[in-house]
């Protein structure tokens, strides 16, 4: 199971953290990842970590803003975000699966991820 936990209104600018927990998988084997998808536009994969933390991937529009972190200790792996733009308002989901973190993750079949319902993020303008 994959629970997401944290979204809300933030100010143009502003910083929120995101909370993914993941029960259930072994997560150590298992790449841990944040998306957002916004109506009218595809889903789009933003950062993950592998299950070792050996591979990252950290999408362009995104760098030196947002950053994740987690661990495998059952604890949940966050998303922090910063400096957000009124256009990343967004359904923010997080996701497990056995794809490596990289261009499997991000382009491979939506149906080998465990998924959450999502959290969603308001940007104000």
């Amino acid at each position: 199971q994959v629970e997401e936990s944290g979204g809300g209104l933030v100010q143009n600018g502003g910083s929120r953290r995101l909370s993914c927990r993941v029960t259930g998988l072994p997560i150590g084997e298992y790449t841990v990842g944040w998306w957002r998808q916004a109506p009218g536009n595809e889903r789009e994969g933003l950062l993950c970590i592998s299950g070792t933390g050996d591979r990252t991937f950290v999408k362009s529009s995104v760098k030196g803003r947002f950053t994740m972190e987690r661990n495998n200790n059952n604890n949940p792996a966050y998303l922090h975000m910063n400096n957000l733009r009124p256009e990343e308002s967004a359904l923010y989901y997080c996701s497990a699966t056995i794809n490596y973190c990289g261009d499997a993750w991000r382009l491979g079949d939506p149906i080998y991820h465990y998924w959450g319902r999502g959290t969603q993020v308001t940007v104000s303008s």
